[in-house]
């Protein structure tokens, strides 16, 4: 028996978000119909304001409120060390751990034949002239340990390490087909520290 059209409709809304299924929809619509109208709207304001100021890094790819995000512009970062991550989510993931003090490079997915996605549909080009400047020294590769991470790993070190950069792998604390955004800190940092060259 349904209560209300609008608030199956919200229910449904949040069921598309990942990781929510219906019943945890359910309880954050009903914690909604909970909130002022002011926190409602709040809320709702802070989703488009999202989605009108975000923008992708020139440099980096990751998240930024203008052209350049704050890792880049942070005079304090070791440009010798780049961190290559599939996704800006990634980026937060790792920065979470207070270790890490390189740059970043997002390449924005995975090579997956089966899914259509080739090397020439991800941002491996810029990653590599990155890497014929004579500042990168080392390339981290924090991509998931799938199938499809193995694939592009090993296709990036074989365009980077032929320009005399080191190419590391994070070590794998992570488990076999689990997100790196789903990890611990204490393992990011462990495989972080534990990665191995390729």
């Amino acid at each position: 028996m349904k209560s209300s059209a609008y608030l199956e409709a919200l229910i449904k809304k949040f069921s598309k978000l990942p990781g929510i299924g219906p019943k945890s929809a359910s309880r954050i619509a009903f914690h909604i119909l909970g909130m002022t109208r002011e926190e409602v709207e709040g809320m709702a304001r802070s989703m488009l304001e999202l989605k009108a100021n975000i923008f992708a890094c020139r440099l980096c790819g990751g998240i930024a409120d203008g052209e350049i995000c704050p890792i880049c512009q942070d005079p304090a970062r070791d440009r010798a060390l780049l961190c290559v991550v599939e996704d800006a989510k990634d980026v937060i993931t790792i920065e979470g751990t207070g270790e890490f003090r390189g740059l970043y490079h997002v390449i924005n997915g995975l090579i997956s034949p089966l899914d259509g996605v080739g090397p020439d549909d991800l941002n491996i080009g810029p990653l590599v002239e990155k890497c014929r400047g004579a500042s990168v020294r080392e390339v981290i590769l924090a991509l998931n340990p799938s199938v499809e991470g193995d694939a592009t790993s090993l296709y990036i070190a074989r365009l980077v390490n032929p320009l005399g950069v080191t190419v590391t792998r994070i070590a794998h604390g992570l488990p076999v087909g689990a997100d790196l955004e789903f990890a611990d800190t204490a393992t990011i940092i462990k495989s972080i520290e534990g990665r191995v060259k390729i």
